[in-house]
């Protein structure tokens, strides 16, 4: 499936490394990777190679992060960087986290100034010191005002968001958030809900599942089937409607939402009559992808552009694997991949994304390593890929990635679903695009539904493009 581009990486150094978020740059995707107790870099493709440039205090060379986000917290069209550091396993930490505002001109963004808001005046005290993992982002009303998640390992989730002062301020319980226990992975995505729900991979279960009710967070894994109390949870990935829970050294699962067509499209909102969700998921695990391995994250896109989602399952210490997705009328088959290089048995891996690094139209996979030892981070592209793709960019009313948005592509042979990515896999986050691969089929119309419900349709969109879409009220 992949060649392996790791030589285009620069510098080529080995460093421990854990999670990796994208977000877009001046000259296109930089990936934010998370240096342990070294610096952070900030990849940016440049002259056909990926190199690090990140500023000081983005670098931050004496920390130790784990997990990593963008978000636009302050609606000012730029996304914010949050870096959670831990020196610790649980608990608490020395470290505390940074949330990276950027400052002067637009256009050197994110390669030019930052300030950290958690060292303002106006924030003394309010420093998160509690050792955690994942961080993703929530516009839990849609207003294009992003929160932040951070899932604290043995102490109550964080949820920080940024009021018009500037001031920081953690809003968990108040909203329905107030989870305390072993919080791994975090999936921000409309899963139950039109909104922005959110899912948490719990270490040794059961997982946690946060159905947005208008702003306000209720707790339904149970109710709706994906507590699997028997999953070490660690990388989480929607497989279009579908959600997939890897686990440590355990079975994987596979849930899907049991309202799922047999051609694997959202036949619709089914709301019930008093809560106004959706029904639930029934678990359609193919035995292939339940059999155990040593994961940390889980990644899906269509790398080839064949029509078909492939799910990249990153392990620690093993081989990494690789599953098509294929619809079959008795529900969801994955069907084994060869890797090729990405394979990586000797690899230590920690995290991975994707992002159209080079701007082909081909998504590449950045898998980075060091938990154990320090490893170079690996790029990977596909061996041999399709042209035909389409690439849709939401943008909020200020002009920034509408992380949480869903887009839906209707073709003549299917329909997909993607969420553009607030937060997925473990410790990680996609480039905010919702890329789909065409095929042979003919792209007919594109739906675009915002975290605030509002929608834009485009018809007959052109294949080969990528599509920014501005918000409805722009």
């Amino acid at each position: 499936m992949f060649v392996d581009r790791s030589d285009r990486v620069t510098p080529r150094a080995a460093f421990r490394a854990y999670g990796v978020a994208v977000t877009p740059g001046r000259d296109g995707p930089c990936a934010l990777v998370a240096g342990h107790g070294c610096r952070n870099r900030l990849y940016t493709w440049r002259n056909g190679e990926l190199v690090d440039s990140a500023p000081g205090a983005v670098a931050n060379e004496t920390g130790h992060a784990v997990g990593v986000a963008a978000g636009d917290l302050d609606a000012d069209g730029r996304e914010e960087l949050y870096v959670h550091n831990t020196d610790s396993y649980e608990g608490e930490t020395r470290d505390t986290d940074l949330l990276l505002d950027p400052v002067g001109d637009p256009a050197d963004h994110p390669r030019g100034r930052w300030r950290d808001l958690f060292g303002r005046g106006i924030n003394a005290g309010r420093d998160n010191f509690r050792a955690g993992r994942s961080v993703a982002v929530v516009d839990r009303y849609g207003t294009g005002r992003y929160g932040v998640v951070v899932a604290s390992h043995g102490e109550p989730l964080r949820f920080y968001e940024l009021g018009e002062d500037g001031e920081l301020s953690d809003m968990a319980g108040e909203v329905g958030l107030d989870f305390v226990g072993r919080g791994r992975s975090l999936l921000a995505a409309p899963i139950v809900s039109d909104r922005t729900d959110l899912f948490v991979g719990v270490q040794n279960g059961p997982n946690r599942l946060f159905r947005n009710d208008d702003g306000h967070f209720t707790e339904v894994a149970d109710e709706v089937g994906v507590d699997a109390p028997a999953v070490d949870a660690r990388g989480t990935t929607l497989v279009d409607d579908a959600l997939a829970v890897c686990s440590w050294e355990g079975p994987n699962a596979l849930f899907v939402p049991d309202e799922c067509d047999s051609s694997g499209g959202r036949v619709g909102a089914r709301s019930s009559a008093t809560d106004g969700g959706r029904a639930g998921f029934v678990d359609r695990t193919p035995a292939v992808f339940a059999e155990p391995s040593r994961v940390r994250t889980a990644v899906t896109t269509d790398f080839d552009n064949d029509g078909h989602d492939e799910v990249f399952v990153n392990t620690l210490g093993t081989a990494n694997r690789l599953f098509r997705r294929h619809q079959t009328p008795d529900g969801p088959r994955l069907s084994a991949l060869d890797l090729g290089p990405a394979t990586e048995p000797d690899g230590l891996g920690t995290g991975a994304a994707v992002a159209d690094f080079d701007g082909d139209g081909v998504r590449e996979l950045l898998v980075v390593h060091g938990e154990v030892e320090s490893q170079p981070v690996s790029l990977y592209a596909p061996a041999d890929p399709g042209d035909r793709y389409l690439r849709v960019r939401p943008l909020t009313a200020a002009g920034a990635p509408a992380r949480g948005a869903a887009v839906s592509l209707e073709t003549d042979e299917w329909c997909r679903r993607r969420v553009v990515c607030g937060g997925s896999g473990y410790l990680c986050q996609m480039e905010p695009v919702a890329h789909f691969g065409l095929g042979d089929a003919t792209p007919e119309r594109v739906v675009v539904r915002w975290p605030d419900g509002r929608e834009r349709v485009v018809t007959a969109p052109d294949p080969r493009t990528e599509h920014e879409l501005s918000h409805p009220s722009r």
